[in-house]
């Protein structure tokens, strides 16, 4: 049986809220003059969640890095899943915050096959 026609699609909805304790969402994104920078960020979740988040600095006005879930690294491609957070993230934040994202991912394939 072959495939006729493939579809895949990925919706992304981030809810975005201030920076609270416990820390750790899907996603931490730090701002330039935040509290702690990408180093602290680092150690904070090395200490609470050994190998589960990369923190990845970018070259943006105002964030400096992001704090991410590998496992959301594997599902997304990390380019697109990174420039989306910071478009988005970057409307909400400023240069002294540290903003926490929840992110929820819905995946829909569909495909027809030969009968």
């Amino acid at each position: 049986m072959s495939s006729l026609n493939n579809h895949r699609r990925a919706d992304i909805k981030v809810v975005f809220s201030e920076f609270d304790f416990p820390p750790m969402q899907d996603a931490l994104i730090v701002a330039k003059r935040s509290p702690i920078g990408p180093e602290a960020a680092r150690r904070m979740v090395d200490i609470l969640s050994p190998e589960q988040y990369e923190i990845i600095e970018v070259e943006h006005d105002i964030i400096e890095a992001i704090v991410i879930k590998k496992s959301l690294i594997k599902m997304f491609p990390k380019d697109k899943l990174i420039a989306f957070l910071l478009e988005e993230g970057g409307n909400i934040t400023d240069i002294n915050s540290i903003i926490k994202a929840n992110v929820k991912t819905f995946i829909e394939v569909s495909r027809s096959v030969d009968l």
